[in-house]
């Protein structure tokens, strides 16, 4: 017998014998829990993007003022005059 059968048999015997005892109070319990995690969830996702639109806005501040696209002036050398 290998391994793969050995398994496959194991888990038919599990499922053939008695089934384990359940709580009665399950199925509210899960539920509750997976309102608890989607309430989580969405507030992350809404951080995630005020603080990604915060972001947006500094940048676009800094840019403003900054004006990174603009050259700087060139102050290498001293104008040439009286020559």
């Amino acid at each position: 017998m290998s391994l793969p059968d050995r398994k496959q048999d194991e888990v038919r015997r599990m499922l053939e014998g008695a089934h384990p005892p359940v709580p009665a109070d399950l199925g509210p319990h899960a539920a509750e829990r997976g309102a608890r995690l989607l309430r989580r969830r969405t507030l992350a996702r809404r951080l995630m993007w005020v603080l990604f639109a915060l972001a947006v806005v500094a940048f676009m501040v800094w840019a403003a003022v900054e004006q990174p696209w603009v050259a700087p002036p060139t102050e290498i050398a001293p104008p040439l005059e009286g020559w």
